[in-house]
């Protein structure tokens, strides 16, 4: 089993709801990115989605866009954020990691370089917002090195386009709460309950929600019927400006403190 597998079925065997908190790679601080991440870990991640700065992207609001040109703008690149991954994992064999991001980094580094690369880092998966389904063959060297693809479904998401998901799942499947970008600020539970537990019922991975999950309050209502909740713009934005391991930490454990006890005493 992979480590999301396994991490996934502890979960459920204990009836708990996964947290993955999203952060930008190389944001607030470069030189702190292992520290953040271990930070996550000690206030209750179970997967952590690490993001892979890009000048374009199109999926996330101003908040994860402002994140991705700072950490460009401090030189940082995808073999930054594997060298990130391998320091983690010398304290850290546990916990998932999955990249999120675009498909242009990956496809410049070659895509059987970038799985051997990222396996060999201990990466776990990969979410490529901009290669969907039906384009998925162009990752089969990354899917034939040992990365699970971490597959995008939408309220817009047609019912057999959605039956296809459910069936290609691996990991988990991303539930993307509404038609946006990252950070918007409408999220209406009642809206997407039904939606999710009937693709739960039918999908062979479990199914993660994000996109407006901001505090304990949205969290624990997404919580109630999600095997996982991702939290991500929130986050990044409360860790803007940062500056010191002690400082990045002690945001870390005042942000998700409060969301993994909500998500616990659901």
């Amino acid at each position: 089993m992979s480590r999301i597998d396994k991490r996934f079925a502890a979960l459920k065997a204990a009836g708990r709801t996964g947290l993955i908190p999203f952060v930008t790679a190389g944001d607030p601080m470069p030189e702190h990115v292992v520290s953040l991440m271990h930070a996550l870990v000690d206030a209750g991640a179970d997967v952590i989605e690490l993001g892979v700065p890009f000048s374009d992207p199109m999926a996330d609001g101003p908040v994860i866009q402002h994140a991705s040109e700072r950490a460009i703008a401090k030189g940082v690149g995808l073999a930054d954020v594997l060298g990130w991954v391998a320091e983690f994992r010398q304290r850290d064999q546990a916990t998932p990691v999955v990249l999120m991001g675009y498909l242009n980094p990956v496809e410049i580094r070659g895509f059987e370089r970038f799985g051997a690369e990222a396996v060999a880092a201990g990466v776990d998966g990969v979410l490529l917002v901009d290669c969907p389904l039906e384009e998925a063959q162009v990752l089969a060297p990354l899917r034939g090195a040992g990365l699970q693809q971490i597959l995008l479904a939408a309220p817009t998401t047609a019912p057999a386009r959605m039956a296809q998901l459910c069936e290609a799942a691996e990991g988990f499947l991303y539930y993307v709460s509404f038609a946006g970008i990252t950070g918007a600020g409408r999220l209406s539970t009642q809206d997407i309950a039904a939606r999710v537990a009937d693709i739960r019922q039918h999908a062979k991975a479990p199914v993660a929600v994000g996109f407006g999950v901001k505090d304990a309050q949205s969290a624990k209502a997404i919580g109630a019927f999600a095997d996982a909740v991702v939290i991500g713009s929130a986050l990044v934005e409360r860790l803007d400006g940062a500056v010191t391991a002690q400082d990045i930490a002690g945001r870390v454990g005042e942000f998700l403190g409060p969301i993994r006890a909500a998500l616990d005493a659901g």
